[in-house]
């Protein structure tokens, strides 16, 4: 289960590992060049994917 700590490479991967392909200003998506809409959705997805890594690791113990 070691491995779903991995998942926190996703997002650095979609912010950085993408930013060369994403990096235009033509397609707007809600009224923002594409590429700032590409760094709000993968601001979102962070926290989503730092939630599914916390759900999912058995090394954090929860108090009752």
């Amino acid at each position: 289960m070691k491995y779903i700590r991995l998942l926190a490479l996703v997002p650095f991967i979609g912010m950085l590992g993408f930013l060369p392909v994403v990096n235009r200003v033509t397609p707007f998506v809600f009224g923002m060049p594409f590429v700032l809409f590409w760094m709000v959705l993968w601001t979102v997805l962070t926290s989503v994917c730092m939630a599914i890594i916390y759900k999912l690791d058995p090394t954090i113990q929860k108090e009752d």
